[in-house]
């Protein structure tokens, strides 16, 4: 699991609120690890480190190995607690995910040979619209990015999730639509002579 986040914690022995005030007294917050079939861990994990985390954004769907006193766990959260006056977190559920595991997580997606896309030779603009895409995957066997071929695409041209190649097995979450991943645009000075074209076009006399 080197590939994944990693999240270190401590195994708490106490368990109910008085160890769980205990550990954040120490600046812990606690928590759990469930699921996998295994019983479950109460833990505790350092305030500073979790709140990085949670600021650094997509805490829910991304993948983590919290290492419990140097032992790896692949999982998932399910559940932050926060304090109503201070949003600090106050407690975070994990679960545990095995290799066959399905999860929802963002993958980077990645642009590639621009310099065979016509459009972009000639000055074209692309413009991403997502630069992530939450799929479906399998958690033994996750994508470091999808790839987006820019061979052959000129002004105007617009790229759908359905005009990429998906790992087998993985699956956009988004499913009711083909959403748009990114355009193709003509340069400025190319739109407005175009512009311009078309207004001396329409303002030239009609031929009797």
């Amino acid at each position: 699991m080197a590939d994944l986040p990693v999240l270190e914690a401590t195994a708490r022995s106490g368990t109910g609120k008085g160890a769980a005030r205990s550990a954040r007294r120490e600046g812990l917050v606690p928590g759990v690890i469930y699921g996998g079939g295994i019983d479950p861990v109460t833990i505790n994990v350092k305030h500073n480190e979790l709140l990085k985390r949670l600021k650094a954004g997509r805490f829910l769907s991304t993948l983590f190995n919290v290492k419990v006193d140097g032992q790896d766990n692949r999982v998932i959260c399910r559940a932050v607690q926060r304090d109503v006056v201070r949003d600090l977190p106050t407690h975070v559920d994990f679960l545990r995910l095995t290799e066959k595991s399905r999860v929802n997580l963002f993958v980077h997606v990645d642009f590639v040979n621009q310099e065979a896309s016509p459009g972009l030779k000639k000055g074209g603009v692309l413009t991403v619209v997502r630069s992530e895409v939450e799929l479906n995957v399998v958690a033994g066997s996750i994508p470091d990015h999808i790839t987006v071929d820019l061979t052959g695409k000129s002004f105007g041209d617009v790229i759908h999730i359905s005009d990429v190649e998906l790992p087998k097995g993985v699956t956009p979450v988004i499913r009711d639509r083909d959403f748009v991943l990114a355009n193709i645009s003509a340069p400025s000075g190319l739109r407005a002579s175009e512009a311009a074209e078309e207004d001396a076009a329409e303002e030239a006399p009609a031929e009797e």
